[in-house]
C-alpha cells in the first residue's frame, strides 16, 4: 500500500521512555492505531522506524514511530517520505509533544517553527517548516527544575489524565483534516 499520508508521532524508543511526557507523540499514534490502524505494528528497518498501515475514512496512511530517538527523528522520516516520493507539506503529519502549551491543550497547526522542541528541528532540517503538526500541551516545567529531565519524567495521576483524554481528541482531528484534503 502507498499511503497518501505519512502521520508520524515524535518519541523515544524504549520501555524507559514509554510512559514520559516527551512520548506524547507515540502514545497519541497508539490512540491512532486503536482507531485507524490495519494489522500489528511492524519494524521497519529501510524507515528506521516502527509502522502500523491505517485507514482514515477512504485514504491509505502510515503510522510511523521513529525509532532514532527524539532528536534525529527527521533522519527516519526523511527515509520513509523519500520512499513513497511524498510531499511534506502535504502529506506528513507529525505529532509532538510541547512545553508552551497548557496541559491538555491540542494544537494543529499547517506550519510552523518547532520552537524549543529538538524532535520538531529534527523534522524541520529535513523538510523546512512547511508540514502540519499537531502539538499536546505538557504544560510548563516546575520552576527551578531540569526542563530535559521533566520531560524524561513520567506524569502525575493527574497529568495523566489529562493527557489521554488530550489524545482522545485526535482521532476526530485527524479524520477532519483528511477530509478536508479529500475535497
Amino acid at each position: 500500500m502507498k499511503p497518501s499520508l505519512i502521520i508520524a508521532g515524535l518519541g523515544n524508543p524504549g520501555s524507559a521512555y514509554a510512559q514520559t511526557r516527551h512520548n506524547a507523540g507515540f502514545r497519541c499514534l497508539d490512540t491512532l492505531s486503536e482507531a485507524f490502524g490495519q494489522g500489528e505494528w511492524q519494524e521497519k528497518e529501510k524507515f528506521i522506524s516502527f509502522t502500523q498501515e491505517a485507514r482514515v475514512v477512504a485514504a491509505p496512511v502510515l503510522l510511523v514511530k521513529p525509532m532514532t530517538f527524539m532528536n534525529l527523528s527527521g533522519n527516519a522520516l526523511r527515509k520513509a517520505m523519500d520512499f513513497y516520493k511524498l510531499i511534506p507539506s502535504e502529506q506528513l503529519l507529525v505529532i509532538s509533544d510541547d512545553v508552551d502549551l497548557p496541559l491538555g491543550e491540542v494544537r494543529f497547526r499547517k506550519s510552523g517553527g518547532p520552537g524549543t522542541h529538538n524532535g520538531l528541528k529534527s523534522v524541520a532540517q529535513e523538510f523546512g517548516d512547511a508540514f502540519p503538526r499537531i502539538r499536546i500541551g505538557l504544560g510548563n516545567a516546575p520552576a527551578g527544575s531540569d526542563l530535559a529531565s521533566w520531560v524524561l519524567s513520567v506524569p502525575t495521576a493527574e497529568e495523566e489524565a489529562a493527557l489521554k483524554e488530550a489524545m482522545q481528541t485526535v482521532p476526530a482531528l485527524i479524520t477532519e483534516y483528511v477530509l478536508g484534503k479529500m475535497q
